[in-house]
């Protein structure tokens, strides 16, 4: 099938490569000359794991090519995709420009009937706008045709976005018509041979699914953080509690791990997003604004935590951080909780050596004066980063952390402590080597003596 997919951003380009994996014929549209030219030769300007080898098979097999020219990727194309941006406004709201912005182009630019897609996370009523700009455009140049308009939101996970869309836990179709919904199941029959996951529903369900499940996610990791702060004032272990709770299986397992909050592209924006529809439509979100509230607070808990141990004395301390991206298998920054604890600990007059496996480039902007004072080092190996410190903070819990050897570690901290932002370790464990272990909702554990180092 001929499909153009409008941005090559996260998502459009995850689902070209994904799509020209099963033989279909691609064209991406990307406006950006800088991306469309790393593009062009194969370079991924984010990090997923598995998205450089797809677009290098898929650009010399002829499957996938990427132009800055709407006409040339809509030209024969029975299916447009627009997956561009929709950021937070200044109201909270998404910002529907860009999204806005293409359906113009699309109406410009078509010369044949085609299905034009949202893939892009939108508010409820989002593709009727974009279905009536292209349409009253095709009309005001004579054309006999008019498009038909879907939403099919995406569910990728950062760090493993293309195994998510090659083997879907479901595909949302929104669809108005039967052509559309029929036209789609073909698209994604390859993807679902194993187990039929299709659920079709309405456009405006459709929008809202995706603003729904997200907005849960977000729910399920507040609440549990709330219970980790209570669990910390009655002693308490969170850990104990999330096992015991997560054997329910009307509960389950996934998303009640209390840590130091959520961050990334999705969740924060779209809480916001969806707070601000329901504001519009003059209904209180008080649930969405507890979530963003708590998530808000928890992002400074391990900053607090730091300042209280050291009594409020952070100047010239050395403090290690290992993980900066907002989770693992990312180089995303974006609301990530690092990024609260070093604005907060270089604030304070603290050094800060920081360590992760592929997000230390996006750095140098925002800390582009730390980073040449000094203040702030990055480092390849989480090691180097312990060197002399007097505390190490886990935010980001990489494989490449989680069992690193803690004798070494000792011997090289000033100070054995460790503010475990996860909850990936062994509190008992650490105790045992020595080290002062506090995590998030778990009672303290060890003490602490200076090393000998």
């Amino acid at each position: 099938m001929q499909l153009c997919v409008i941005g090559a951003g996260y998502v459009g380009l995850v689902t070209a490569c994904c799509f020209a994996e099963m033989g279909n014929r691609v064209v991406c549209v990307e406006r950006d000359p800088v991306r469309l030219a790393r593009l062009a030769r194969g370079d991924v300007p984010i990090y997923e794991p598995g998205l450089e080898a797809l677009l290098r098979a898929h650009l010399a097999s002829g499957q996938l090519s990427f132009s800055a020219s709407m006409g040339e990727g809509v030209r024969n194309a029975a299916i447009a995709f627009i997956a561009v941006g929709t950021p937070t406004g200044e109201d909270g709201s998404a910002d529907l420009s860009h999204v806005l912005a293409v359906a113009d182009e699309l109406g410009e630019a078509l010369q044949q009937p085609c299905l034009v897609v949202d893939k892009s996370t939108v508010p409820v009523g989002t593709a009727e706008r974009v279905g009536q700009r292209i349409n009253r455009r095709l009309a005001s140049r004579s054309m006999s045709f008019r498009v038909r308009i879907a939403s099919n939101p995406e569910f990728l996970k950062e760090g493993s976005a293309v195994e998510d869309f090659m083997r879907p836990d479901r595909v949302i179709l929104g669809c108005d018509d039967g052509q559309s919904t029929e036209q789609l199941r073909r698209l994604y029959a390859p993807f679902l041979r194993n187990h039929e996951r299709v659920l079709c529903m309405g456009v405006r369900a459709a929008e809202f699914t995706k603003y729904a499940a997200n907005a849960f996610l977000a729910t399920r990791i507040s609440f549990m953080n709330e219970m980790a702060g209570l669990c910390a004032r009655l002693d308490v272990d969170i850990e104990d509690v999330r096992r015991g709770i997560g054997s329910d299986k009307r509960i389950g397992t996934h998303f009640i791990y209390a840590g130091c909050g959520y961050g990334g592209s999705c969740f924060p924006k779209d809480v916001r997003a969806l707070i601000r529809s329901a504001e519009l439509e003059g209904f209180e979100p008080g649930i969405l604004r507890a979530v963003e509230a708590r998530n808000a607070l928890q992002k400074t808990l391990l900053f607090q935590s730091v300042r209280e141990h050291f009594n409020g004395l952070l100047q010239g301390r050395i403090v290690a951080v290992w993980g900066l991206a907002f989770k693992p298998g990312t180089d995303d920054l974006r609301e990530a909780p690092s990024l609260v604890l070093l604005d907060a600990l270089l604030a304070a007059g603290a050094k800060v050596q920081a360590c992760d496996p592929v997000a230390c480039n996006g750095m140098q902007g925002r800390y582009a004066e730390a980073l040449e004072s000094g203040q702030l080092q990055l480092t390849e190996s989480p090691y180097s980063a312990t060197e002399s410190a007097d505390a190490l903070v886990l935010v980001t819990e990489w494989k490449q952390f989680r069992q690193p050897d803690f004798a070494r570690i000792r011997g090289l901290m000033r100070m054995p402590v460790i503010f475990d932002g996860r909850n990936i370790y062994d509190a008992t464990e650490l105790a045992g080597l020595g080290f002062l272990y506090r995590g998030i909702g778990r009672p303290l554990a060890g003490h602490c003596k200076a090393s000998a180092a």
